[in-house]
């Protein structure tokens, strides 16, 4: 593990707030400034978005052979999670698919919860110890207003270049976004550790608001969160 650079960032904040921007950000960096400057190697990618779109997929196989779907449902812009469980699932795929990952950089671990299905405190507590032991964590902030607008106007803005484009349903933006359980857990301290199963995990909020397009403006954002989260681990 280079001391310089975290080995597991835990990458959370509700849908639309700007967890994708942020890695996207990161992936077009030279390996030296990523390093330098934000204290990441390079990036290895866990998304549970992945794993909840092949359960919509075999709902449609399911579907299509007669039977009822089992995770979700349509929507106009695509799919919902209609069953808890699948959630779950994505946890444990999470600590499955870390112990695969390569050691020579930083896995990425992002998701998204509401407080109906458990929240951030039923999450991280579902995640192993051996991606917690050596975990950070990044929430990135948008209020529930501004990361729907957010959905709507990148989908707008994406319809102008293809009919293909699709943006989070309602439906889940306000399962996942609406009501969670960040600020509470964190006592609304904008830094500091998480305590979980008798380990100390250090985290940062970070404010995401308002939206920044200047990428200068982005990159100093972004260095002051990693520069605390890299302070509290320490």
């Amino acid at each position: 593990m280079n001391p310089q650079t975290f080995k597991n960032l835990i990458l959370v904040g509700r849908p639309a707030s700007g967890k994708s921007e942020f890695i996207d950000f990161m992936k077009k960096l030279s390996d030296e400034k990523r390093r330098d400057v934000f204290h990441l190697g390079k990036i290895y990618e866990l998304d549970d978005f992945l794993w909840l779109w092949e359960k919509f997929v075999e709902d449609d196989v399911w579907e299509k052979a007669g039977h009822r779907r089992l995770f979700s449902k349509r929507s106009e812009h695509g799919y919902v999670v209609t069953e808890s469980s699948v959630l779950d699932y994505c946890l444990s795929r999470f600590n499955e698919e870390f112990r695969k990952q390569p050691q020579d950089g930083t896995v990425f671990i992002e998701f998204a919860r509401g407080a109906g299905d458990g929240g951030y405190n039923h999450a991280l507590n579902k995640l192993s110890d051996e991606i917690l032991k050596d975990a950070a964590i990044l929430f990135i902030y948008a209020s529930y207003e501004e990361a729907c607008r957010r959905n709507e106007s990148r989908y707008q803005e994406k319809l102008k270049h293809t009919v293909l484009a699709h943006k989070v349903p309602d439906e889940d933006m306000e399962r996942f976004g609406k009501e969670i359980d960040w600020l509470e857990l964190t006592k609304n301290q904008p830094k500091g550790h998480l305590t979980i199963r008798n380990m100390k995990i250090p985290f940062v909020t970070m404010n995401n608001e308002p939206e920044l397009t200047n990428l200068d403006q982005l990159a100093l954002r972004y260095q002051a969160a990693l520069d605390d989260l890299k302070g509290e681990q320490c």
